[in-house]
């Protein structure tokens, strides 16, 4: 099994936590959101060995005689935990379908695949990656802050911007409420990134009641994490509401097809879990648990979410950003980015609320259960 490395806290993002959010809400399944349940696959293990015909055949060992412990550990030491047998929305684990290495996001949608590695090297090793995230909660929404940074100019063409301020904006769902996890259908798309911005992704969002601890899964397109414009899979923690690092920094790697960074299929919706169990924060796409995040990164004091949200974020170098949230359409049409299905793991019933952060994004509630969000921003 290939597990993460762990990562350092990243060093010069200084943050300024402003303002306050008031509106909670859950969300949970809808059977028009949810896509047909594929069967579930039975195939040999990944690591199976074909025998050859004229191999020897094993001797078993005497009855009675010891077996020596083969228990697998993580980067820790510490016994790899057994996942729930199901996924959150039900189904057993399957093995995802993956593209050639180096692919494109659409390329991956045409393959009909569910991911893609985003290099060649084959490795399972999820690379810490430092790049501004934001976070909101009940009690405030970091709005602004300042990293040392600096995103990438697009592979084309654009110029590098100076480091300095980061401005979040939020198109998102919250609910209140002692769960398990959450999980929820949400469009993947390739919204265009403006080349002084940082990132636009949608994700979902377990926290503490008091919005310190945070697991975090979604996807994103960012050049700094990722170097390129397609959307990537990505994980992250916070802890007493310091930052981490994207897709390692205490993460580790469960599946043996797919990891944090690898790229999505663009114009689809994809399942994504998040599910406390056996001491560990599990995460679910498609149809695999590819990893976790250990109780042992908050000292065993993070084991049930008070808080759970849902949402799309835009970080940019301006306050009024010509970056896409979602897949660039305000959420009064039809074909905007959607999060749905929204389902609580042994929690309270859904019910929504949701809000955009700024004013030149959108959201629009379709039922205690769904939501479009989206825009185009200030341009």
């Amino acid at each position: 099994m290939s597990n993460s490395r762990r990562g350092l806290l990243a060093a010069g993002l200084a943050a300024a936590v402003v303002g306050s959010m008031g509106v909670v809400w859950t969300l949970n399944a809808n059977a028009e959101e949810t896509p047909d349940a594929p069967a579930p696959a039975v195939a040999a293990p990944a690591d199976a060995v074909p025998v050859p015909a004229d191999a020897t055949p094993a001797v078993a060992a005497p009855a009675g005689a010891a077996v020596p412990d083969t228990v697998a550990t993580d980067d820790e030491g510490d016994p790899v935990p057994t996942p729930p047998k199901v996924l959150p929305w039900g189904e057993r684990p399957s093995k995802l379908k993956r593209a050639r290495a180096g692919v494109s996001s659409a390329a991956v949608a045409a393959a009909g695949a569910d991911a893609a590695p985003a290099d060649t090297s084959g490795s399972l090793e999820p690379v810490p990656e430092y790049a501004p995230k934001g976070r909101n909660s009940r009690s405030g929404i970091l709005r602004k802050a300042t990293t040392t940074v600096v995103p990438p100019a697009p592979p084309v063409t654009g110029a590098v911007a100076a480091p300095g301020d980061v401005y979040f904006h939020y198109a998102v769902g919250t609910q209140t409420g002692d769960t398990d996890g959450t999980w929820a259908n949400l469009s993947i798309a390739k919204p265009e990134l403006n080349h002084d911005d940082f990132h636009s992704l949608t994700e979902i969002a377990v926290q503490s009641a008091d919005g310190r601890q945070i697991v975090e899964v979604g996807w994103t397109v960012d050049r700094t994490v990722n170097g390129d414009d397609d959307p990537h899979l990505f994980v992250y923690y916070w802890k007493d509401r310091q930052p981490s690092c994207y897709n390692a920094c205490g993460f580790e790697v469960y599946s043996r097809t797919v990891k944090p960074g690898d790229t999505l299929p663009t114009g689809l919706q994809k399942r994504f879990g998040i599910q406390h169990s056996g001491g560990v924060w599990w995460i679910a796409y498609d149809s695999e648990w590819i990893g976790y995040f250990p109780d042992r990164l908050w000292n065993g004091t993070y084991t049930r979410a008070g808080l759970t949200q849902w949402f799309g974020e835009v970080a940019a170098a301006s306050s009024a950003p010509c970056t896409d949230m979602g897949n660039g359409s305000p959420a009064s049409d039809t074909t905007a980015g959607r999060i749905g299905s929204i389902s609580m793991t042994n929690g309270p019933e859904p019910r929504a609320a949701v809000r955009a952060t700024s004013e030149y994004y959108s959201v629009l509630s379709l039922s205690d259960r769904t939501f479009r969000f989206g825009g185009r921003g200030a341009c």
